[in-house]
């Protein structure tokens, strides 16, 4: 097993450093062992000589200078003195028991005996002694200082001896360290390189095995050197490699049945297929797109209209969904204008490292004609209305002047209702009339700049009126210098007019409807009308601008087509519009360029 080979390879380096600690940890112990009991004996007997000599000085000073008013008190000053030489010779004594130093002790004993005698006879005669016995007093000290000196120079020699007994240990410490450190290190680097080549060689064999295989090469196989781990190892990756070979081969035949099915049905879709690479080359494209190809629009690429939605898909990876029909582009196809809508979808794939989009023309000439059919159909209906309904308007308008007799007031009721429902009616057949010549593009646009400041003002003129009588409150805000639009007045002050109505419709009573006008990026004006009323749900928001579309629920009446003309004549000058609502309340705003 690999293990045990790991462990008798470095077991000499282990057994070096155990006894190398173990011959430290010796060397340690007899530091501070013997030596430094020793040591710090002969430190605290020469501390202890120290402490006689100076006993035995003031004994012989107190006998030099006796007090002979108080004989009692330098007796006890003696007394004391003695006792504490006493003490300090009785631990030497102690201390020295079967060491060379008791003799020297024992001559200090006895000149201290005959020291203290001569003490108490000098302290008994009231210090009046001879010259003879003042001379026999002075030997009898210095009898005393050199038997101390003879203990000081005899422990001197001892602490010499320990230090150089300590010296030689530690000498010899340091020699048989090196030497072992010199040999570990010796032995871990033959140890490291007997290891590292029985372990590199198989795992330098498996690395270059591995690089083959990830380039591609599962042919490659690891030789195997051991029963250990390694070699378990080789054989797992030779087994992972058979398996690759075999799977590899069960891939590549159903990549290829895949890709014939792909090709199949991509090849049979009736609608054109463009399949652009991230720089914007056609990197592929089906048959119905070939026949596309050949006519003058595609001579250079894809035509202008689909390249700027293709460059936004490719720097945005989301796609492109258009659901109007507005969006759709036609090509002249045979003898027929044929009608698409571009549905561009952004395509990548990490492992081909593919990135692109797909162009997808969907054919709705169909649609579109069916779309032109029912909006023509809606125009011709309202203007064959308009006319017959203007002659019940002037009837009824007629009638209510009396200039054909009275009216009972049954009758003049039933007038007013029928006027007010004939003018209803009237207003909605202008609006689809409206709604048909904006998508139809008949319409023409009386273009001016009007200032900013000014057009916000004249809307606010215009509907606090309407506002205040249905009990709301208009509050306009506005940056300052927003400078002017180029817009069709008339035809805008039908937006603000139908959002700010809406506004006051749908919002509580005494609430504020708030119109307002800032900057937006890349050279727009953003205008915006706000409400505090009940929140739109979320699934409603998308189909707001539809024709005839209603928000379920609702109880204000209402045709819904106001936000469809809204949004005709915003697109027309070039902007678009937009609702957002949440709890606090519902805003819809739109974008127009800057003059």
């Amino acid at each position: 097993m690999l293990r045990t080979r790991l462990f008798f390879g470095l077991l000499p380096l282990l057994l070096v450093i155990v006894g190398t600690g173990a011959y430290a940890i010796r060397v340690c112990r007899q530091l501070a062992g013997p030596l430094q009991a020793d040591l710090v004996a002969d430190y605290r007997a020469a501390l202890g000589c120290q402490d006689m000599r100076g006993s035995a000085t003031l004994m012989s000073n107190a006998l030099a200078y006796p007090s002979t008013a108080d004989p009692i008190g330098d007796k006890r000053a003696l007394d004391e003195r003695r006792a504490a030489f006493t003490r300090e010779l009785m631990g030497q004594s102690a201390s020295s028991v079967g060491k060379p130093r008791a003799k020297l002790v024992d001559s200090l004993d006895a000149a201290f005996q005959d020291f203290s005698a001569r003490c108490d006879r000098t302290l008994a005669s009231g210090g009046a002694v001879s010259l003879d016995e003042a001379r026999e007093n002075e030997g009898a000290l210095y009898r005393v200082f050199s038997a101390i000196d003879r203990i000081t120079a005899s422990d001197y020699q001892e602490s010499r001896s320990t230090e150089i007994r300590a010296e030689h240990l530690a000498n010899t410490a340091i020699g048989i360290l090196s030497a072992t450190i010199g040999a570990a290190v010796a032995l871990a680097v033959v140890l490291a390189w007997v290891l590292a080549s029985s372990l590199l060689t198989p795992i330098k064999a498996l690395t270059a095995s591995a690089t083959a295989l990830g380039e591609g090469n599962l042919d490659t196989t690891v030789p195997e050197f051991s029963q250990d781990e390694l070699g378990s190892l080789a054989r797992s990756f030779n087994t992972m490699a058979a398996k690759l070979r075999a799977y590899r081969e069960a891939t590549l035949a159903r990549v290829l049945r895949t890709q014939r099915t792909m090709e199949a049905t991509l090849t049979s879709a009736p609608d054109p297929l463009f399949v652009v690479s991230k720089e914007g080359a056609i990197e592929f494209r089906n048959p119905a797109a070939e026949e596309l190809s050949r006519l003058p629009e595609f001579a250079g690429g894809l035509p202008a209209e689909l390249g700027g939605p293709l460059r936004q898909v490719l720097q945005s990876d989301e796609h492109y969904l258009p659901t109007d029909y507005g969006r759709v582009v036609t090509f002249h196809v045979g003898r027929e204008d044929r009608h698409y809508l571009p549905r561009i979808l952004a395509i990548g794939d990490k492992l081909t490292e593919f990135k692109g989009a797909a162009v997808i023309l969907q054919d709705v000439t169909k649609f579109r004609l069916l779309d032109d059919a029912k909006t023509n159909l809606v125009g011709t209906v309202s203007h064959e209305l308009k006319t017959p309904l203007t002659g019940l308007r002037m009837a009824v308008y007629l009638l209510l002047e009396k200039t054909l007799g009275p009216l009972a007031p049954a009758q003049r009721d039933m007038l007013e209702s029928a006027r007010d429902d004939a003018d209803r009616l009237m207003r909605i057949l202008d609006s689809l009339l409206d709604l048909t010549r904006l998508e139809a593009g008949a319409s023409a646009m009386d273009l001016q700049d009007v200032p900013v400041d000014v057009l916000l003002g004249d809307i606010a003129g215009e509907a606090r009126a309407f506002i205040s009588a249905a009990g709301r409150r208009l509050v306009v805000r506005a940056d300052p210098d927003l400078g002017a639009v180029r817009v069709d007045q008339a035809r805008l002050r039908h937006v603000f007019i139908n959002l700010l109505s809406n506004a006051a419709k749908y919002s509580p009573e005494g609430s504020v409807v708030t119109l307002s006008a800032a900057l937006a990026p890349l050279g727009f004006i953003r205008f915006g009308v706000g409400n505090a009323g009940p929140p739109i749900p979320a699934e409603a928001l998308q189909r707001l601008f539809d024709r005839f579309y209603r928000v379920p629920g609702q109880s204000q009446p209402g045709i819904g087509i106001g936000l469809t003309i809204s949004r005709e004549i915003v697109v027309a000058h070039g902007g678009t519009i937009a609702c957002a609502s949440t709890d606090e309340g519902t805003e819809f705003h739109f974008l127009l360029p800057a003059a």
